[in-house]
């Protein structure tokens, strides 16, 4: 038990937790994206949706994993972010932008700055969609969701701000999908320009699934 704990403790082993813990959070987000895209379909799908996630007796604790998994993400990168900065206090002389596992690119230096956004959008997003309003939709005992999310994104403030985190989400994805498989030994000159991307396709379709719906009811519906 206390190897393990020095494992987990040291850099590798928080490397691996870090990308284990963001791939479950990536299979999260492919989950949740389709159903929210099935607000496409008619208000009728998404609640049903809906419902059918709030009636499953196994939610609740999905939701209690979810959130020690994205906890535990988000302190260990920033214990790792903390630690990296404190064995160089002083800087660079010139700024350089960072990511070992591919070329220059904007996500990889800017994680430590879009994770805390993100981490704040998350409980916007669950106090606003989850905790929000309860409209009861035509067929009893099913919540309209599709009305919530309507008035919600009608809002230009919110649906701006929305669209914006959706495209640091796609940053932050596109360099931590290639990084996980990086930590996880997925590494090497065949692999890893594949690895590069399939993370930049990966990010820029969450992203952009997830930014078309505020889009769509903000300027089309």
């Amino acid at each position: 038990m206390a190897t393990l704990w020095k494992f987990f403790s040291s850099s590798i082993g928080s490397k691996f937790i870090i990308a284990v813990s963001g791939l479950c959070l990536f299979a999260f987000l492919v989950v949740h994206l389709a159903g929210n895209l099935l607000i496409f379909l008619g208000p009728e799908a998404l609640n049903h949706w809906g419902h059918l996630l709030v009636s499953n007796p196994l939610t609740i604790p999905a939701e209690i994993g979810l959130a020690l998994i994205f906890l535990t993400h988000a302190y260990k990168a920033v214990l790792m972010w903390w630690d990296n900065r404190r064995a160089r206090p002083s800087g660079y002389a010139e700024k350089k932008w960072a990511g070992s596992v591919s070329r220059k690119n904007v996500g990889s230096a800017t994680m430590i700055v879009s994770g805390p956004i993100v981490f704040a959008f998350v409980v916007w997003h669950v106090l606003t969609f989850k905790y929000g309003p309860v409209y009861e939709a035509a067929e009893p005992g099913v919540r309209d969701l599709s009305r919530l999310i309507f008035e919600a994104f009608s809002q230009p403030l919110v649906a701006g701000l929305y669209v914006v985190v959706m495209i640091l989400i796609g940053l932050h994805l596109r360099h931590g999908i290639a990084s996980a498989f990086q930590s996880l030994g997925a590494d090497g000159p065949r692999f890893t320009p594949i690895a590069i991307v399939a993370g930049t396709m990966l990010a820029v379709l969450i992203g952009a699934g997830f930014a078309i719906i505020p889009i769509w009811v903000f300027f089309i519906r």
